[in-house]
């Protein structure tokens, strides 16, 4: 993705979002923006040094 896209669409959503979700995809459906999101592997405050194991997806969120 463009970096100017990259910042457009920050504009659209929450401060601080992106530190934490990757953009992986943007599409219109329906006059609609859907905005695909990939949470980043960042280990919390004080667990950098941790071994830390992922548990596994989420299910879609839709926000509106």
């Amino acid at each position: 993705m463009q970096d100017a896209e990259r910042k457009l669409l920050s504009l659209l959503m929450p401060e601080g979002l992106l530190d934490y979700f990757d953009i992986i995809d943007v599409s219109k459906v329906d006059g609609e923006l859907h905005i695909y999101l990939d949470e980043r592997n960042i280990a919390p405050s004080g667990y950098e040094n941790s071994k830390l194991e992922s548990k596994g997806f989420m299910p879609v969120s839709q926000i509106k």
